[in-house]
């Protein structure tokens, strides 16, 4: 059976295509006399398609519910997608439960003195509220998020952030307008948290990937220096002489580094043993948790070891009057705060709090939406970026009224808790129990902890941060991408150089505006005769050497759908196109190609276009008719020709100049030719 020639028939991958003899796939060889088992599976050669010829696999049926669902039917149903704890919660055995308790334990061993390190030197608030920012939205995250092995705490980067912000601040003891360090840090985080929430309802999950992870790397490599000079003096027991020269908060991290350079000498010799001997062991377990497969070792939790070893010494040893500074009384230990609204500051801070509680929300988002499709793949389910974004949002949210700090996840702990044995969110909702337990029954035990243990702890922690800068930079080198580094420096020294809060602005910044160009190009091509067959047209780009130009004609081909964001530069870039045949040539260089008759847009890769864009292309084609230049339009799909029919763009171009093929348009052209040409003969 033969189709005929101009027939409409399903492409392979669904869609319709128009029976085009341009595409070298349409047909398959000559028809071969073949037995009837042989054509049955589909092994013999035929003159027809091969989705005409029978298969042995059968179709595929749809399972559609036979009966229409009642409201309450619907509403369980729904509730499971947005409750994923209602999905997993009612399938919960014991088996899991075991896997999920150690790792929940094992992990809370790590964070409750991250979080505490975290509060204290990095935030500057009350050890506590590091441990509220355990809690409450490890426990929330369990209910909402998708995640299985996503660990959700403060984060290093972030809580610098938030520490920075309120020290951008100012404190003079007679100004009225002083921002409470406590309520900025909980309001921050409360709009974090709305933020965050307003992205996933919005359904602007795909924003993680227009982070470019070179500024991403810059950022996070750049904040990573800044807490280890941060940290530094506080290793050395300098913070009393730092604060003599000056030093505070807002110091740039130029000032530190002159502040260390000048001052090293004076380093008080207890602080500095503890915290180079706390320094050696964790990045010793590091090291051997990389080099062996060993579960006990991968599993033992040092960073409590180190400080519970600490405690016992500087209790014993009497370290706390020999100048070693401690964390002493937390305050709110044994209390959960009732849920309230932070005091708003004066309107003039208002502005720098929703700036960096926006940036910390991108930021935050970014690297955790990264983690949970890591070990989503990793372990064969899936997550929606949408609403993860609201499992983090409403996290933070209750972070923010419970009084804690920014909560998102991080990559070290989410691969802790993998290692654990974390097979369902029951591991995060088991670490936040143990928090509130820790903070009812064991924070007294703390007050003996050395503040050199702490930083040392943050000190590890963002080291491992600048351990991943070497893969990244032998990647860019390998592959010669000379802008990703460009961006990486330049991100890197503004977060250095300046502040965190400028070097974050820039990071986002240039990624919106990366996206913004990238997107602002239409992506469009020049296609060309394949030389010695009349019937095939290929894009020039693919091999020049076989593929020609047509004198008077250009055919270009549209690779995308047209839209308001990339018709901005479509008219300059198809004058481009017609003087010089592509776009690596030079605008200063001589054209390449003679003025065109005809021009033949094959828009077959153009599924829409929407209402600027087709008054752009309508401009467009008025000007070709202006220039006595021949416009057709060929494999119009259904959506576009919508448009162009209410545009009136069909009624200029004229319906005889929508053909089906390139070969059509080709031979119309070939028509129009010879007419021109019999009439210049007479």
């Amino acid at each position: 059976m033969s189709r005929p020639h101009n027939a409409n028939v399903p492409s392979r991958d669904g869609s319709l295509s128009h029976g085009d003899s341009d595409s070298e796939e349409d047909t398959y060889g000559p028809s071969i006399r073949v037995s009837e088992s042989q054509a049955l599976l589909g092994l013999g050669q035929y003159n027809q398609p091969r989705y005409m010829t029978a298969s042995p696999i059968p179709s595929a049926q749809l399972y559609i519910d036979p009966e229409p669902r009642d409201k309450w039917t619907l509403l369980k149903v729904r509730s499971k997608y947005y409750l994923p704890i209602l999905q997993w919660l009612p399938l919960y055995n014991r088996q899991l439960f075991i896997g999920d308790l150690f790792a929940g334990l094992t992990l809370a061993c790590l964070l409750i003195p991250q979080a505490l390190s975290y509060a204290t030197a990095l935030c500057k608030l009350e050890a506590i509220h590091g441990l509220y920012a355990i809690a409450f939205p490890a426990i929330t995250y369990a209910i909402f998020g998708m995640s299985r092995q996503m660990s959700v705490g403060p984060e290093a980067t972030l809580s610098l952030l938030v520490g920075s912000s309120i020290a951008a601040q100012g404190h003079t003891p007679d100004d009225e307008n002083n921002v409470d360090p406590l309520a900025w840090a909980c309001l921050m985080t409360l709009f974090v948290g709305i933020f965050t929430f307003l992205l996933g309802i919005f359904r602007l999950g795909f924003l993680d990937s227009l982070m470019s992870r070179a500024l991403l790397r810059g950022f996070i490599t750049g904040v990573a220096l800044v807490v280890l000079l941060q940290q530094t003096i506080i290793l050395l027991g300098l913070v009393n002489l730092s604060e003599q020269a000056g030093i505070s908060e807002a110091s740039t991290t130029v000032a530190r580094f002159i502040f260390l350079v000048k001052n090293i000498h004076q380093s008080h010799p207890l602080s500095s043993f503890v915290s180079g001997v706390s320094v050696s062991i964790l990045l010793a377990f590091r090291v051997l948790k990389s080099k062996t497969s060993m579960k006990w070792i991968l599993l033992l939790p040092e960073v409590l070891v180190v400080v519970v070893i600490s405690i016992l010494l500087t209790y014993f040893c009497d370290w706390e009057h020999q100048g070693l500074d401690i964390l002493g009384t937390i305050e709110g230990a044994g209390k959960i705060p009732l849920p309230s609204i932070p005091s708003f500051p004066a309107n003039h801070h208002m502005k720098d709090l929703l700036v960096t509680a926006a940036m910390i929300a991108i930021i935050g988002f970014v690297e955790s939406v990264v983690i949970a499709k890591t070990y989503s793949s990793r372990h064969n389910y899936s997550v929606s970026a949408n609403r993860e974004l609201v499992a983090l949002g409403v996290a933070n949210t209750v972070s923010g009224l419970m009084q804690g700090i920014p909560a998102f996840g991080s990559v070290a702990r989410s691969k802790i808790n993998d290692r654990a044995g974390a097979r369902t969110q029951m591991a995060s909702l088991m670490t936040g129990v143990m928090t509130l337990l820790a903070i009812f029954f064991l924070l007294p035990y703390f007050y003996y902890l050395p503040k050199a243990v702490l930083s040392s702890i943050i000190f590890v922690a963002v080291l491992s941060l600048l351990a991943e800068l070497p893969e990244d930079l032998h990647f860019i080198f390998k592959v010669h991408a000379w802008r990703d580094l460009a961006l990486l420096l330049v991100t890197f020294l503004a977060t250095v150089m300046i502040s965190l809060e400028f070097g974050t602005l820039l990071a986002v910044t240039l990624s919106l505006l990366l996206t913004i160009k990238e997107t602002s190009y239409p992506r469009i091509s020049i296609m060309g005769r394949v030389k010695g067959n009349h019937q095939k047209f290929r894009p020039i780009q693919d091999g020049p050497d076989e593929i020609e130009h047509m004198e008077d004609v250009l055919i270009i081909r549209v690779e995308e759908p047209l839209f308001f964001a990339n018709t901005g530069q479509l008219k300059d870039r198809l004058r481009r196109l017609e003087q010089f045949g592509d776009m690596s040539t030079h605008p200063s260089e001589t054209p390449r190609l003679g003025d065109s008759r005809y021009i033949i847009f094959d828009v077959d890769h153009m599924p829409y276009i929407d209402a600027s864009a087709v008054q752009i292309l309508y401009e467009i084609v008025e000007s070709y008719h202006q220039r006595q230049i021949q416009v057709f339009f060929v494999r119009l799909r259904e959506r576009p020709l919508e448009m162009f029919e209410r545009s009136g763009l069909l009624d200029l171009i004229g319906d005889d100049h929508r053909l089906r093929k390139v070969s059509e348009a080709i031979e119309a052209v070939e028509r129009d030719i010879t007419k021109h040409s019999i009439i210049v003969q007479q």
